[in-house]
């Protein structure tokens, strides 16, 4: 049998325990009450958080109100909305078509923002190419950790590649979110993981770099940045929660 290419990553220093600790909190926080008449809504605000840290991230910031009261038209911020919006009706194709997905991905993040004709389109650099099949091998089945390794290795090898024009980061937050939706560790898009990296963004922005140098401690460092950001992401859910049950 062929080792799993991820398994390694769960046996660096404190790992193993920082993926439990995330997943522990995240499972407490799907009892909440909110969940149980609100879901839609709880998951509506978690899209609309996600995409408006996601534009931050990528060095478009817009006020949060400003943009659900329809009002912020700026490409970028309107393309993470269109990701956002995209991520549950693409979360069956993902893990049998992810190059595919990719290339929508990529459509929907950079319409306005870069040539028609790059739309969909991977960088020609044969590298890339080759990097972006063993990414797909991967999503497709080719490993059997927890998802939330999986996504944070899918985030930082897209964040690592850029491999379309534009904001790739948009592309590759939205990956990431796809691989907890279609796995079913968070099927109904409750985890704002993006609003967790665009608090710590400059940890983000460190720990993938890190992340490219594909040395043990830069992929430790990479994990255990991941696994804080889907910790805010549980801290956001039991927010908007009581927000919402607040307002009820």
């Amino acid at each position: 049998m062929t080792a799993d290419p991820l398994a390694p990553l769960l046996d660096l220093a404190d790992i193993a325990a920082a993926v439990e600790r995330a997943r522990d909190r995240f499972d407490r926080a799907l009892g909440h009450r909110a969940l149980r008449r609100h879901g839609g809504q709880v998951a509506a605000e978690v899209s609309l958080r996600s995409a408006v840290a996601s534009a931050g991230l990528e060095g478009h910031h817009h006020e949060r109100e400003a943009v659900r009261a329809g009002t912020v038209t700026e490409p970028v911020l309107q393309g993470a909305l269109r990701v956002a919006g995209a991520l549950p009706g693409l979360s069956e194709l993902w893990p049998k078509a992810p190059r595919q997905v990719l290339a929508k991905l990529h459509v929907l993040a950079a319409r306005e923002v870069v040539a028609e004709a790059a739309l969909g389109r991977p960088v020609d650099d044969p590298v890339v190419a080759a990097r972006l099949d063993a990414l797909a091998t991967l999503v497709a089945g080719g490993t059997q950790v927890t998802p939330l390794v999986l996504a944070a290795v899918v985030h930082g090898e897209l964040l690592n590649l850029r491999p379309f024009a534009g904001p790739s980061g948009v592309v590759a937050r939205g990956a990431a979110r796809l691989v907890l939706l279609s796995t079913g560790f968070d099927p109904r898009g409750l985890l704002a993981v993006d609003v967790g990296h665009r608090e710590r963004e400059p940890e983000y922005v460190g720990a993938a770099g890190a992340f490219a140098t594909g040395t043990p401690d830069g992929l430790r460092s990479w994990l255990r940045h991941y696994m804080s950001a889907v910790e805010v992401g549980v801290d956001q859910l039991t927010a908007i929660g009581d927000e919402i049950l607040a307002a009820a």
